[in-house]
């Protein structure tokens, strides 16, 4: 069982929204997050909390997203649905600064990351996508956080990317901070998935950031899959998948049943993995939870915008496991 997580016993039937209004009722100080490149809400969810996932519930945690921006129309449209848009800010970060809040307890945001991905172009720091995390720097002069927490590829951390990270990172180190980095792998917090990501975190002060412990066991393909196996395709639950053919190398790959997934791609043109049994490959609502995403999360766009959002977004639990050590951080006297 992942640590601050609660077993379920009985079936949770509640939509996100019912969950995060009931367990938010209570007079628990929430603290103040920006989210930028916010996405479908991968990330947002996570900082939440209140969802179930794997026979397990992921507790309702401290926080409040206050200003949520994306450029992109549809992935705007799935966070709406599942978060409301009163908060929400649609279009270029650029455009929105002035718009931000005076201040904000935590900033969070998963730049683009296709410029440094090795299946992108690898232009780096000449990127027009990459060098967005400039914006979200100053999002945090600005606001002048208590922390943040940048999410983005490995390949920041490989030969062609270093130099790179080592500026970010220096650049990420504005005064009154002390920045550290963990590249994650997602398995390790029970998101049934083979994911890396490197997480860049920023507190005030000069107490270090306590990254969380990897967890005991992880969950398998099988495991997170298998009562969807005999069901059948319905658009309502987002249980679809793609009917292009067996193509070479990553549209031929098959999850093994008795391991987590193969990362999930954003970009893919319908060549997700295959089932590991089935002669099909994976659904959407698969794909959305090997990246440990509940089943009541609603993606209301189509296959392909809906195939982006779901590979492009941070998993849930694993936000949920990094927003827990925020809180023990901002927060240790109510650990």
């Amino acid at each position: 069982m992942s640590r601050g997580a609660t077993r379920i016993i009985e079936p949770i039937s509640a939509n996100f929204e019912q969950l995060v209004n009931q367990l938010a009722g209570g007079e628990v100080e929430r603290h103040s997050v920006v989210s930028l490149f916010s996405g479908c809400g991968g990330m947002d969810l996570g900082f939440l909390g209140g969802f179930p996932f794997g026979g397990e519930f992921y507790d309702r945690l401290p926080f409040e997203i206050v200003w949520a921006n994306d450029i992109d129309r549809l992935a705007c449209n799935t966070y709406a649905a599942n978060f409301g848009d009163d908060h929400l800010h649609r279009g270029s970060i650029v455009d929105m600064l002035d718009t931000l809040p005076e201040s904000a307890d935590v900033v969070i945001g998963g730049f683009p990351c296709q410029d440094v991905s090795i299946n992108g172009s690898r232009s780096l720091g000449e990127g027009e996508r990459t060098i967005l995390y400039e914006q979200m720097i100053e999002v945090v002069r600005r606001t002048r956080p208590e922390v943040f927490v940048a999410e983005n590829v490995k390949g920041l951390l490989m030969s062609h990317g270093k130099p790179f990270f080592d500026q970010m990172l220096a650049d990420f180190s504005l005064p009154g901070y002390t920045v550290s980095h963990k590249l994650y792998l997602a398995a390790d917090y029970r998101v049934p998935q083979m994911r890396e990501r490197i997480f860049i975190v920023g507190v005030q002060g000069d107490e270090p950031f306590s990254h969380p412990e990897a967890l005991d066991d992880r969950m398998t393909a099988k495991e997170a899959l298998e009562d969807l196996e005999s069901a059948s395709e319905d658009k309502d639950t987002s249980h679809v998948w793609s009917k292009a053919q067996r193509s070479p190398e990553q549209g031929d790959r098959r999850l093994k049943a008795d391991k987590p997934a193969t990362t999930i791609r954003a970009e893919h043109h319908g060549n997700v993995q295959w089932h590991y049994r089935l002669d099909r490959r994976i659904s959407l609502r698969e794909a959305a939870r090997l990246q440990s995403f509940p089943d009541d999360f609603d993606f209301v766009c189509a296959m392909r915008a809906t195939e982006r959002q779901i590979g492009n977004a941070v998993p849930p639990v694993l936000a949920w496991h990094i927003a827990k050590a925020v809180r023990e951080h901002i927060d240790p006297e109510r650990v």
